[in-house]
Formats: C-alpha cells, structure tokens, sequence
C-alpha cells in the first residue's frame, strides 16, 4: 500500500491512509474530543493561531486540527485517490 499525503494547510501534510473521519469543530461532541485529545497529548494543532474549521481525527487517536473547510480537505482527500487509480 502506497503513502498517500494530503495537505491540510499551511504546508502541513497528514498520511491520508490514517484518516478515519473529518468533520466540523462546532458540536459539543467534537468539543470534548478536543478536549480528552490535549489531555491526553494527542492533540496537533495545524492552524497557525487561526481559527479551527476542521478536526480530523486518525486511527492513531491522533486528532488534528486545521484551519481549512472539512469540504476542501474532503475534497483532496478525493484528489488524491483519483490520482492514484490511474
């Protein structure tokens, strides 16, 4: 299986084979993950001191927080296994 890398901003590069889910910073859900995620040091904050917009979370427990659109990172997610099925 080949290393797939998505770029979630600011030049910042997450393995895209690790990816379980995308999604929107806003619920109290989304909230408390965060949260339990720096208490326990595993928490990567991407934005550059800019406001979160997505929270990617990995199979690792990793969760990564980036300041662009969960659609646009969706979206490269998608680019990236075009390109690799040609």
């Amino acid at each position: 299986m080949a290393i797939k890398l998505i770029n979630i901003g600011f030049g910042n590069i997450v393995n895209a084979n690790r990816i379980i889910s995308i999604v929107s910073p806003e619920s109290a859900p989304i909230k408390r993950i965060i949260q339990e995620a720096r208490d326990r040091s595993m928490l990567v904050d991407a934005t550059y001191g800019r406001r979160t917009r997505a929270v990617i979370i990995t199979d690792s427990d990793h969760v990564i927080l980036s300041a662009v659109q969960p659609e646009t990172v969706a979206q490269r997610l998608g680019a990236k296994d075009d390109e690799s099925d040609e």
